[in-house]
């Protein structure tokens, strides 16, 4: 989590759950309700979830050692994968298996105006919170459309806020519909039943981020605009005649590791190569400051 954006979301997010974790606990002890125990238990794992994420965004911005020469970056891809993993069983898996079970044994709900008072307040601080995340990511994305943002995307932070934010405003509206239901009809199975669809969609939106932060956890390129800026950049220079291999990897989400194979004048010397090389990296780190560790190598034609 090298970016402020992606931290002050983070914080927004775990002050927004803590405090309504505690306010459906209460609730739940009041009502005996399926729905607002699960949402309770949801908003106890996303504030687990947002501790991981601030741990994982520190350890993160640990200075390189010996042990790991390019740093320790990839410590948030880490955490955020583990924040889905926990998201998955922690919440979708419990909720689910919670809400059938009140399916399937369905008892008397107690007066149910504490269980709309607190999801509507609930909804209104994760409202701020998805709104914080939603201005952080719109500031990075641009005029990208917002899934093709999120699949380039190499923030795991933000990109876990999001759509933790999304899933929990989604599942308080079910939480709400089932609660409105079990007081309307009189049948609490209402309550168990959005208990169920609130698993379903944590299940759901786990096994998105678990794909996307997957790729970023083994080993995701840069995106096509830096790839063809970096070649850009090198081809402009008066010393380079031709890029070959480019390769490039995100060790976390601001520390872009570069390889570039590249053509010079074949008229320059050793001395005038090895200005050219640090020519074409300070070249390159202007052009993306991400670029952390870059390694331009001379085109070996013997080896042709």
């Amino acid at each position: 989590m090298a970016s402020g954006g992606s931290r002050l979301a983070v914080l927004a997010a775990l002050v927004a759950n803590s405090t309504i974790a505690v306010a459906k606990f209460f609730t739940f002890l009041i009502t005996g309700s399926a729905a607002m125990l699960a949402e309770c238990i949801h908003s106890v794992a996303d504030s687990s979830n947002q501790g991981l994420l601030l741990y994982g965004g520190r350890a993160a911005r640990q200075p390189a050692d010996v042990s790991h020469p390019f740093g320790r970056g990839k410590e948030v891809y880490f955490w955020s994968f583990l924040v889905a993993v926990m998201l998955f069983f922690g919440g979708g898996v419990w909720a689910f298996l919670h809400g059938w079970e009140a399916i399937g044994h369905a008892e008397p709900l107690g007066d149910l105006t504490p269980s709309f008072i607190v999801l509507g307040l609930a909804l209104a601080l994760e409202s701020i919170s998805f709104g914080v995340a939603l201005r952080e990511f719109n500031r990075h994305r641009g005029t990208k459309p917002m899934w093709r943002a999120i699949r380039e995307s190499k923030d795991a932070s933000l990109i876990v806020i999001l759509l933790e934010d999304t899933a929990a405003m989604l599942g308080l509206i079910f939480a709400l519909a089932g609660t409105a239901m079990a007081s309307i009809t009189g049948d609490s199975r209402w309550d168990g039943a959005a208990s169920l669809l609130i698993g379903v969609m944590l299940a759901v939106v786990a096994v998105l981020l678990a794909a996307e932060i997957k790729a970023l956890l083994i080993g995701e390129a840069a995106g096509r605009q830096e790839r063809a800026l970096i070649r850009a950049v090198l081809v402009g220079m008066d010393e380079v005649t031709g890029v070959g291999r480019l390769l490039t990897m995100h060790l976390g989400p601001d520390d872009l590791l570069v390889n570039v194979e590249v053509d010079f004048v074949e008229s320059l010397g050793t001395p005038e190569i090895a200005e050219a090389i640090t020519k074409a990296e300070r070249a390159i780190r202007e052009k993306i400051p991400v670029a952390g560790n870059i390694f331009v190598e001379p085109y070996d034609r013997d080896s042709v």
